[in-house]
């Protein structure tokens, strides 16, 4: 064989030994799926948030391997998230999941073409964020929450525990969109249940204690969180609510263990479950737009007797039957 033959041979076989280890590399680097993370309080606050990397991890993801996760945290400062979605933005990721209303407005105004996979979104389409929710378009798909229709459910059932009341306190923040529905919701139900609402927004932790002073110069005689950015407001509330011997309807289940009297909501631990698999869908290929947007399926209705009988209510035996869990 000639020089000129032997040399172009051995070029053939190292092209050929090379090509399977370049396809290789393109896979790997194409296995790796960066996931960014947009929330408007710290992940810690939101205990069912776990649910949302273990549900990966069961789909095949590992942070570290094929996954690469990126946080960002307004730590309850709403007015942070346009700068934080602007660097997960820059981050480059494969997709984003928002959560609340704030985050996915926040991620939406920031990229009309990475895939967004809100969570825990009130109001969807009132909200802005899809056209509708069965085929939503754009960039943006995910799980509802529902809360835009579950606060007269929730005034109904404190009603019904504490069925003396005439007049019921609605706290709530005044920075998250995802209230207006609700109040909207609950002021439409009130003359129904025979019940007098007024609103009574906090911005600060330290407005807790002014605005039980003017909720007892009302006369009230229950009050409810609505649901959205209140959980910087939880601990306060019950201590104060504990200490006026006034009913408080809570956000969530475990503050129902902190000393709260009832709560009623969406389970969170299905919802970032279901996040996660709408967010395996996307990094598969397929299209937000053409993913519907999901609503929960599962709700709890949790009551804490101990504080029920500090208070002097006797919980209805129907209502403790319909409870999923009872606190004692």
């Amino acid at each position: 064989m000639s020089p000129i033959l032997t040399t172009l041979t051995a070029v053939a076989a190292c092209l050929l030994l090379a090509a399977p280890l370049a396809l290789e590399a393109q896979q790997a680097v194409q296995a790796l799926q960066t996931v960014g993370v947009l929330t408007p309080q710290r992940l810690e606050q939101q205990a069912a948030y776990a649910t949302f990397p273990e549900a990966l991890r069961r789909l095949g993801y590992q942070e570290g391997s094929n996954l690469r996760m990126v946080v960002r945290s307004a730590d309850g400062k709403l007015d942070r998230l346009p700068a934080l979605a602007a660097e997960l933005v820059a981050a480059r990721p494969d997709v984003i999941v928002a959560l609340n209303t704030p985050g996915a407005r926040a991620a939406l105004e920031a990229t009309k073409q990475i895939p967004i996979v809100i969570t825990s979104v009130g109001d969807p389409v009132g909200s802005g964020l899809v056209s509708n929710l069965a085929r939503p378009g754009g960039n943006v798909t995910g799980v509802s929450n529902m809360v835009a229709e579950l606060a007269s459910k929730r005034l109904a059932l404190l009603k019904e525990v504490v069925p003396r009341a005439r007049r019921i306190a609605t706290l709530f923040n005044p920075d998250d969109p995802v209230t207006v529905p609700q109040l909207r919701d609950a002021e439409r139900a009130a003359p129904a249940l025979k019940v007098e609402t007024r609103f009574f927004p906090v911005k600060a932790i330290e407005d807790l204690p002014a605005t039980f002073k003017q909720m007892l110069a009302w006369r009230a005689d229950a009050a409810l969180w609505l649901l959205g950015q209140q959980h910087a407001f939880q601990a306060g509330s019950i201590e104060l609510a504990a200490q006026h011997r006034l009913p408080l309807m809570v956000a969530n289940p475990l503050n129902v263990e902190a000393g709260g009297l009832i709560s009623y909501t969406f389970d969170p631990v299905e919802l970032y479950a279901r996040t996660a698999a709408v967010v395996d869908r996307i990094l598969k290929g397929a299209k937000p737009g053409d993913l519907p947007v999901e609503q929960p399926t599962k709700f709890e209705l949790v009551i804490n007797l101990k504080t029920a009988k500090a208070l002097g209510i006797a919980i209805p035996l129907s209502l403790r039957l319909r409870a999923d869990r009872v606190v004692e």
